[in-house]
């Protein structure tokens, strides 16, 4: 298996360890070091010291059926480094949303996660 980095590189080894051992949540498998996706069939790879910030984003589709309008919601996870966003994920509902953000904030933490501080907008 190969393994794309989004931000740093890390060595073969660790990679396939981290993954091998990982937790894996819809698209995401969360390892010792890194963030893994799948995106077809390739494995990026994202490690938790390069996040600066993690938040959910729920996407609202609309949709028309028999019985009238509704909208389909749509669960991300988005993951921003030191240059911005890298990668958004997109998960199988929002509960799977909540765990993994859950766990991104015991394993990353110097990382803001969820909405950002008012004290940060207010500028």
């Amino acid at each position: 298996m190969k393994f794309y980095p989004v931000a740093s590189e890390l060595s073969a080894e660790v990679l396939h360890a981290g993954y091998k051992e990982g937790r894996e949540i819809g698209k995401i498998r969360l390892g010792g070091q890194c963030l893994y996706f799948r995106d077809k069939l390739k494995v990026y790879y994202i490690p938790y010291a390069d996040m600066t910030r993690v938040f959910r984003r729920v996407l609202l589709i609309p949709a028309t059926m028999c019985c009238g309008k509704g909208d389909f919601e749509v669960e991300n996870i988005v993951i921003c480094t030191a240059e911005g966003e890298k990668a958004q994920i997109q998960l199988p509902g929002e509960r799977a949303g909540k765990i993994v953000l859950e766990e991104l904030a015991k394993r990353a933490p110097h990382a803001e996660v969820g909405k950002p501080n008012d004290s940060a907008q207010k500028v």
